[in-house]
């Protein structure tokens, strides 16, 4: 039994579909190569905003700090997770962070430093305290060059306490920005 082919002027468009098949398949290693290349992110330490009434006469405590910073490591790890990111230390921008009196007043310094340590975005969080068990969670990420808010993530925090922090940042990370298609 045999085939019989279709005539000749039939095969033209099977050809040039061959070829723009090949030369798609032939572009996608670059494309996945250049999508495999994780942005370099500077994550900053997160920070607590205490505007409760209580802010001013109750100090950030040592639960607050322990839980800023599992809020931070979380996210670290969860970028890192991904894939998608590689982190820098941002352990020498500390002082500059510190200087400006933290990211809620530094308008923005987090982009300079983060290009400063050589990444390419910056993260900052900041964690408002309205009352002692309701909290608001904004993390924010910066283009290191130019300072444009790449992403601008925000959630509310009803019926917790500090501990609850690090559930926020996974949500956030879950639900926001890493569902969020990558950006360069």
């Amino acid at each position: 039994m045999s085939e019989t082919l279709p005539p000749v002027h039939g095969r033209l468009p099977i050809r040039a579909g061959l070829v723009i098949g090949l030369a798609l398949l032939s572009a996608s290693p670059a494309l996945r190569a250049a999508e495999s290349v994780p942005t370099k992110i500077a994550v900053f330490d997160f920070e607590l905003n205490d505007r409760s009434a209580g802010g001013g006469v109750i100090a950030e405590d040592a639960n607050d700090r322990t839980n800023l910073k599992a809020a931070s490591e979380l996210a670290r790890k969860m970028l890192e997770a991904s894939g998608r990111y590689s982190t820098v230390d941002t352990a020498a921008a500390v002082a500059g962070i510190a200087s400006a009196g933290g990211v809620r007043a530094c308008n923005g310094c987090d982009s300079a430093l983060a290009r400063d340590l050589g990444a390419d975005q910056s993260m900052v969080g900041l964690i408002t305290r309205v009352n002692r068990t309701e909290y608001t969670m904004q993390i924010m990420v910066r283009d290191a060059r130019t300072g444009a808010v790449v992403s601008n993530a925000f959630t509310g925090l009803r019926m917790g306490a500090n501990y609850a922090w690090p559930r926020g940042v996974k949500w956030l990370m879950d639900n926001r920005l890493l569902a969020a298609p990558r950006t360069p």
